[in-house]
């Protein structure tokens, strides 16, 4: 079907949202008895970590394993329609996360994936996974490379830790817990040879019926046979169970068949040949773990083994995968969906539209009918919001057929504005000063994706090389071209790629300035070739870019052309995201506030008008978007970034504070090659102000945190160690550091003082950003527990329990009467987190109160000076005004704690017209018969506001 271009009633439209992370120690249960605080607190949606099911035990669920599952550690489909019907009674929506990119493969619980290692290209699944059957090394033709030995596999086939075995029910291969199944014609070898070795004892009927069965799978068709149909895979996979099944039998009636089953594996598993033998036999090579990166076969998640790619492109996989979603619709136990990691989708925008299509028919027949609860116009009739990163400058396709973004564009934009710009090159020359570290964060981003095709993912570079060779070797000006140097090409030519991707479709169709970003990077990659030790011929580059832009001579070459450039654009943001999230965040820590996924480290701060332009493009374009703070990815959070940004306003404090400490900071680091470097040590500091617990250390877990956190930061650098090659060496030299640092009285006893310094603004830092986050132009998004404050760090720290009760406690202080005094009262006592869940309930209740103004309404900057982050959202007669501070340590100068009253001097707020108005954080009420206001008046004794008009 055809989706209309019109506008049309959504059946559902959030207007905020909560995102809780489920896991089996957190499932629907314990998330349905959280439900009617999220009702109370005055959110609309509850939104879902991914409820599919996945890797046993998995604490994040994106290790998908069956999409037609609900995931039992959850409580399956019976646990989520109870989630659901108690989420109805209390009026609330529910979004669900789907992982449309990849599925978990790992420790043989995905059944899809084992199919495909039993049956190979036979398998009635291979066309789920991007798998390259007929890779570079033509030993794996045919065949899935499965890296997985601890060792080279020579030496764990003689060390005896493969074996052969029979489970029962069926025949495996293993190695140490992981099972891998056999393929059937060498299952039948193996019965051909028991049926040899049987005693004479045995009964002729027992010994027909082993051979027959032994035939039956010799004589399947091979896996990797021409021109095998689905109906041909099908009828091998049941002929495959009516074997085993006939085994099985045979087993149970005949101990001497019993007997030779033993017998055979006991002697090939003695032997080290006869069982490589056998290995070769299947559809997939074991190999060690460390050759992934070279010769892995199928495309995967990044570069994370047990992730492999999905064939959504292929509609037999779109409709498979998407099955129980749609029923989940059509049965009204979920209302949207949040995508993730739809760049790495072969064709988001075609996508996109199926899913609408798909989530129409299931809408149009649902029992709740059209009138469910959609009052909003729009064209798409599902709310579906897609993980994008943006990078600066660049914008989201407006036709595609989602609501908006997850919210990292909102979030980086938010965050800078916390960021005193004017402190940028005094940042800038106390962390070269102290770090000796020149290189800035373009050079380093750079190096990151550079790095991560050479290290990380290579395999993929390789086959895009050995498909652009082919091309090239089709027209007499690119015959030349050797392998080496188209991949050295394509290398340079992603490693300069200025956004995560373009979006070509297989038509030729693509997005407005995608041509010009291709341009770009091929322009900053000849650049750099002229500068390396071994330059290529810039026709090289030219080459790649008339493919990349299907500049071709016909209509055939320009097809081929384009599936290569699909596979490139495929490539280039993995490429992006692990040479920039996970590799160059961690190298330069300039601030590491502005080290955030969506962010750029480059960016020192964001103006008011900057942070205004973007918010009435979103406003205009892309109303429902998510807005995002706090996320299951961000590295830092949201208070713990609110912190941090603070030294942005003190550099003289914060560079004498390192000048003090550096002698002990060396005396602790260590020797070489082990000692610690400056970097890390950096990082170290800034981190552990923003995480330092407003409640003091009492708790006892701050330094073990921090430790964990540098670890993993070191090994995500990969200049000392590393995931793939960890140096042990220097993370005992880090941890010993981290440990002595944090436990050294002296300097713990000035590092509070410091964090007494800076800790009431950064507190107002985040209750300003929340305040914004809740009222601007969007569909607000809180983390779970960043109602109060978020001082987490990166994932797995991020996920940590969260105290309802306490959060439940609160919440029922301020339903018995908000007032000036007790907003005050919780201002003094703002590091109980308190202040913020204040700052959360109102603004949500307001939302409540005025969903059209809210959802609905115009954006309208006002201008306030440096000090101030002003907006008003109008709709009809409805005015809320958003007062929010910034800099306020520069503001007040450090004298005073908060930025209230007399700290604001003369100046005044222009709102947008004259009235009552009540600040309903703390239910103050300001008559005016003008519309500028003293802001010492609207500030006067909280300091932030969001002003209704009565």
């Amino acid at each position: 079907m055809s989706l209309p271009h019109s506008p049309l009633t959504t059946h559902h439209l959030p207007s905020s949202t909560y995102r809780l992370q489920l896991h089996k120690d957190f499932p629907f249960s314990a998330a349905r008895k959280v439900l009617p605080y999220l009702a109370r607190l005055g959110i609309t949606d509850v939104y879902l970590s991914p409820i599919w099911a996945s890797t046993p035990s998995s604490t994040h669920g994106y290790d998908v394993t069956d999409h037609s599952q609900i995931n039992p550690e959850l409580g399956g489909l019976r646990g989520l329609r109870q989630l659901s019907a108690r989420a109805g009674e209390l009026g609330l929506g529910i979004i669900v996360d789907f992982v449309p990119n990849h599925m978990g493969i790992a420790g043989g619980h995905n059944p899809y994936w084992e199919d495909v290692l039993r049956h190979g290209q036979g398998s009635r699944y291979a066309h789920f996974f991007d798998i390259a059957w007929q890779p570079l090394k033509r030993e794996l033709a045919g065949k899935v490379l499965l890296p997985m030995l601890g060792d080279p596999y020579g030496r764990v086939l003689e060390r005896g830790e493969l074996a052969l075995e029979w489970s029962g029910e069926d025949f495996f291969l293993r190695y140490w817990e992981r099972r891998l199944p056999l393929s059937p014609r060498s299952m039948g070898t193996l019965l051909e040879e028991m049926a040899q070795s049987l005693p004479r004892t045995a009964s002729d009927t027992s010994r027909a019926e082993l051979g027959s069965i032994a035939r039956s799978l010799q004589n399947l068709p091979r896996s990797n046979e021409a021109h095998l149909t689905d109906e041909d895979r099908l009828e091998r996979a049941q002929e495959v169970e009516v074997a085993t099944r006939r085994f099985v039998a045979l087993l149970e009636s005949s101990r001497a068949v019993g007997g030779a089953l033993r017998a055979t594996l006991e002697t090939i598993n003695a032997d080290p040949h006869r069982l490589d033998a056998v290995i070769a036999e299947q559809n997939y090579r074991p190999a060690f773990w460390k050759v992934a990166a070279e010769e892995i076969n199928y495309r995967r998640f990044f570069d994370i083994n047990d992730l492999a790619a999905l064939r959504m492109e292929d509609p037999r996989v779109f409709e498979w995968a998407h099955g129980l979603l749609f029923e989940l619709l059509r049965g009204g136990l979920v209302q949207g969906v949040r995508l993730d990691h739809t760049d790495g989708l072969y064709d988001p925008e075609g996508y996109f539209r199926a899913l609408q299509e798909g989530a129409a028919v299931a809408l149009a027949s649902s029992s709740l009918g059209a009138e469910e609860s959609g009052k909003t116009l729009s064209p798409w009739p599902l709310y579906v919001v897609a993980e994008k990163i943006l990078e600066l400058g660049e914008h989201l396709p407006t036709d595609w057929a989602i609501h908006g973004t997850t919210g990292y564009d909102f979030l980086a934009e938010l965050n800078g504005v916390f960021v005193d710009a004017a402190h940028e090159d005094d940042f800038s020359a106390l962390y070269r000063r102290f770090t000796a570290d020149r290189a800035a964060y373009p050079a380093q981003l750079y190096r990151g994706k550079s790095l991560i095709q050479r290290v990380s993912l290579p395999g993929e570079v390789n086959v895009l090389a050995e498909a652009l060779e082919r091309l090239a070797a089709g027209n007499w000006n690119s015959r030349d071209f050797t392998l080496s140097n188209l991949r050295n090409a394509i290398r340079e030519t992603i490693a300069s790629f200025p956004v995560y991707r373009t979006y070509l479709r297989l038509n030729g169709e693509r997005e407005a300035g995608d041509d010009a970003k291709i341009a770009h990077a091929i322009r900053e990659a000849k650049a750099h070739n002229r500068t390396s030790e071994q330059p290529l011929d810039p026709s090289v580059f030219d080459f790649l870019h008339d493919v990349l832009t299907l500049n071709a001579p016909n209509e055939e070459l320009r097809q081929a052309y384009a599936e290569f450039a699909l596979k490139f654009q495929q490539l280039t943001g993995p490429v992006t995201a692990k040479g920039a999230e996970d590799t160059a965040f961690y190298r330069y820590a300039r601030l590491l506030s502005l080290n955030e996924v969506g962010g750029d480290p480059a960016h020192f701060g964001t103006s008011p008008a900057a942070f205004h332009a973007s918010a009435l493009a979103r406003a205009a374009q892309w109303p429902h978007a998510m807005l995002a703070g706090s996320t299951h990815d961000t590295k830092r959070g949201e208070d713990t970034r609110a912190r941090i940004s603070v030294l942005s306003e003190m550099p003289q404090v914060w560079v004498a504070f390192l000048n003090t400490w550096t002698p002990l900071f060396d005396e602790l680091a260590g020797q070489e090659p082990e000692r610690v470097s400056r970097l890390d040590m950096y990082t170290l500091l800034q981190n552990a102000l923003g995480a330092y617990p407003l409640s003091g250390l009492a708790s006892g877990d701050f330094v073990e945190r921090l430790a964990a956190y540098m670890l993993k930061a070191a090994r995500e650098a990969k200049l000392h160690t590393g995931w793939a090659a960890p140096n042990e060496a220097y993370e005992a030299a880090l941890g010993a550091f981290t440990r002595r640092l944090l436990t050294e009285p002296d300097f713990m006893a000035a590092l509070d003082e410091l964090h007494r310094l800076i800790s009431p603004y950064g507190a107002q830092n985040g209750l300003s950003a929340a305040l914004v986050r809740l009222t601007a132009a969007g569909v607000p998004d809180t983390y779970q527990g960043s109602e109060g404050w978020n001082q987490s760090l990166v994932d797995p720290d991020n996920r940590r329990p969260v105290d309802y009760a306490a959060f439940g406690r609160t919440l029922g202080r301020l339903e018995r009467g908000l007032d000036p005094a007790l907003a005050g009262k919780l201002l003094q006592t703002y590091e109980t987190g308190a202040v913020k869940t204040l700052v959360t309930w109102a603004a949500l209740q307001t939302r409540g109160s005025y969903p059209e103004l809210f959802q609905q309404g115009d954006y309208r900057p006002i201008s306030a000076g440096k000090y101030l982050l002003a907006y008003a959202r109008t709709h009809a007669e409805q005015v809320a005004v958003t007062v929010a501070p910034r800099l306020a340590y520069s503001l007040t100068r450090g004298k005073t704690p908060w930025a209230l009253g007399e700290s604001w001097g003369n100046r005044t707020l222009t709102l947008p017209e004259a009235g009552t108005y009540t600040n309903v954080l703390t239910g103050q009420k300001l008559r005016l018969n003008t519309a500028k206001v003293p802001v010492a008046k609207v500030l006067e004794d909280f300091p932030l506001a969001l002003l209704v008009r009565g």
